[in-house]
């Protein structure tokens, strides 16, 4: 068995990104950070590494077994030691201001109300 893989082989493998290419782009764009560092997308990845990747927000996952393959979910999940913590919960969205039907556009003065609701 190896001693590494590709950072970016890696995170396809166990199911952070959908396509490899995708994988790649997110290293050449600085999406990617091995050991807190930069990670172009042929760095070496080895068991007990820390990777954070961004998707949607930040995942710190740790390198528990190097996959070169795409796995199943169950597999991709005991090859990553997921670190992340919970997002925030979601504040209450504010109230969505309605106005009459058939109104037409908002005028100045209206535009300047609900500019004045929202920032509440």
């Amino acid at each position: 068995m190896a001693e590494s893989v590709r950072v970016d082989v890696w995170l396809w493998a166990v199911r952070m990104y959908k396509t490899r290419s995708l994988a790649t782009a997110a290293c050449r764009a600085g999406h990617v950070r091995v050991n807190g560092e930069r990670a172009k997308p042929a760095q070496p990845v080895r068991v007990g590494d820390e990777v954070v990747a961004r998707t949607d927000r930040d995942h710190i996952l740790g390198v528990r077994a190097l996959l070169v393959k795409r796995v199943g979910a169950p597999v991709a999940r005991e090859a990553v030691d997921d670190r992340t913590p919970p997002p925030p919960p979601r504040t209450e969205a504010p109230i969505p201001i309605l106005r009459e039907r058939g109104a037409g556009r908002p005028t100045k003065r209206d535009r300047r109300d609900i500019d004045r609701l929202r920032v509440r």
